[in-house]
């Protein structure tokens, strides 16, 4: 199956890039990051997928299989530009799988599609709508853009559609949007709440797309791993400190005084669990974890001490 990764120049694309090319599959590779040590027999092409330089790629290599990584998800970018990556650049990725004859495509989401609210059920289904985007206006535009992946479930029944909203991945190398929440040595809690939050191993994350792919399913999945974890034991369990504060105040000390600087609309996710179930994703697909949570938790240690840390 010859498989083109939009958005291939990052950390998890790169392993799953890697993964398809072992099991014998074609890689190709779009991206506007330079990926230099791109494994022999992976084809690349330094475009923005937005231009016309990404559909001549479409046009000439003619993939079976599209997954769409090229997305902006961490809550720590803001902007317009943001938003035009995000939709435009979805839109002209679906528009180029109608056109030039893809079996299947794969967008690549996040669970965060759900909201953060006080009055969320704690198990999200796929069937349920976002919510509370107004305390979270940085996922609006990635909403949008999952929102209109899925139109391509009746818009385009040629095309087999697979919506996968992922949980946060947390391990080596230490990046990501929880990541960045945990990148002090103290990390801010909003006082009186510990959310749950999923996290997931990125090797397990590329078995997830890789069953997807290989199993050609259709439709939304929620795709999680280890049972879900109080923000304060993760804080803990990485080498950090927790630090409960008043949100008001903590809205002052946001990038200062050694917090991280998260956006203002990042509190209420450290008040609310986004929590998903994913038994649609393990009955299609069979899918099982292979890294629990204090694996998970281990290995982001190691790879991220604490500032300061000596290790």
């Amino acid at each position: 199956m010859r498989v083109l990764i939009l958005g291939i120049a990052g950390g998890i694309a790169r392993k799953l890039a890697t993964r398809l090319l072992d099991a014998g599959h074609e890689v190709l590779g779009i991206d506007v990051r330079p990926w230099s040590s791109a494994p022999h027999g992976i084809e690349l092409h330094r475009v923005d997928v937005r231009k016309r330089a990404a559909e001549d790629v479409f046009r000439r290599r003619r993939p079976d299989a599209v997954v769409h990584m090229a997305t902006v998800t961490a809550l720590t970018v803001s902007g317009g530009e943001r938003g035009r990556i995000n939709l435009d650049g979805t839109k002209a990725v679906f528009d180029h799988c109608r056109a030039y004859g893809v079996k299947q495509a794969v967008f690549v989401g996040r669970h965060t599609f759900y909201g953060a609210a006080a009055d969320s059920p704690l198990y999200h289904s796929e069937d349920e709508p976002p919510r509370a985007l107004e305390n979270v206006p940085e996922l609006a535009d990635l909403v949008a853009a999952d929102l209109y992946a899925a139109t391509a479930l009746w818009r385009m029944p040629e095309v087999t559609t697979t919506v996968l909203r992922l949980v946060y991945t947390l391990g080596s190398p230490g990046t990501g949007t929880l990541a960045s929440f945990l990148r002090g040595r103290r990390v801010p809690m909003v006082l009186g709440y510990d959310p749950l939050f999923q996290v997931m191993q990125e090797e397990d994350v590329v078995t997830a797309i890789q069953l997807a792919l290989e199993k050609r399913i259709r439709g939304i999945f929620n795709v999680a791993g280890p049972p879900p974890v109080p923000f304060s034991i993760i804080i803990r369990e990485t080498g950090r400190t927790p630090v409960p504060l008043p949100g008001p105040v903590l809205e002052r000390l946001l990038g200062r005084f050694g917090f991280p600087a998260l956006s203002k609309g990042s509190l209420a996710h450290i008040k609310y669990p986004i929590v998903v179930d994913n038994a649609r994703f393990r009955e299609a697909t069979g899918f099982r974890y292979d890294n629990d949570e204090g694996r998970i938790l281990r290995i982001f240690r190691e790879a991220s001490p604490p500032p300061g840390s000596q290790g």
